[in-house]
């Protein structure tokens, strides 16, 4: 099975009730159905990418990337490759190499929620990124390390967002937070 047909069985179980999910999920069905390469950069109308919120469930913190591109702190995420074996996997490595933290663990295999959003990330304008987004679980005392696709990293506490994100990333907190429930 290919990743495209895996993350289309993901999205196909993903089940959360919210009107505005439901939706998400349609939309990104439906992308994946009309484009053979929905999870390439190169898909201009837009492609799937796959995001992680770490979490350190035991502080209460979560790690946050500024984005050197859009200038403002969020999860850890980019683009699927070729190599992942699923949209979940993709995910699970994007957090593991822009978090620099070894043993890192997915919080389940689905998605917490989805989120679209317009960006510039080709060189011939704008696309929308169909972000599948998941839940990761830091292990004790993890020390991150930054990479070059991050002008920094931070916890902040789940109480203590950073001043100005966006109304995404305050969402995708208070799912995670609801599905471990602390």
């Amino acid at each position: 099975m290919s990743l495209r047909e895996r993350s289309q069985t993901t999205l196909s179980e993903f089940d959360d009730p919210r009107i505005d999910q439901i939706e998400l999920r349609r939309q990104f069905l439906n992308h994946l159905h009309t484009h053979p390469n929905a999870l390439a950069k190169e898909c201009g109308p837009g492609h799937l990418t796959a995001s992680g919120l770490i979490i350190d469930p035991v502080q209460k913190r979560i790690l946050l990337t500024l984005h050197p591109k859009v200038g403002r702190w969020l999860q850890t995420g980019g683009h699927c490759e070729v190599d992942d074996e699923s949209i979940a996997a993709a995910a699970l490595r994007e957090a593991t190499e822009e978090s620099g933290i070894n043993g890192l663990k997915l919080f389940g295999t689905k998605p917490i929620r989805l989120d679209a959003h317009a960006i510039d990330c080709r060189k011939d304008g704008g696309t929308t990124h169909f972000d599948v987004q998941f839940l990761v679980i830091a292990p004790p005392d993890s020390i991150e390390i930054i990479s070059e696709e991050s002008d920094d990293l931070k916890w902040f506490g789940i109480d203590e967002l950073p001043v100005g994100c966006d109304t995404a990333l305050v969402n995708l907190v208070a799912d995670s937070v609801a599905a471990i429930n602390i």
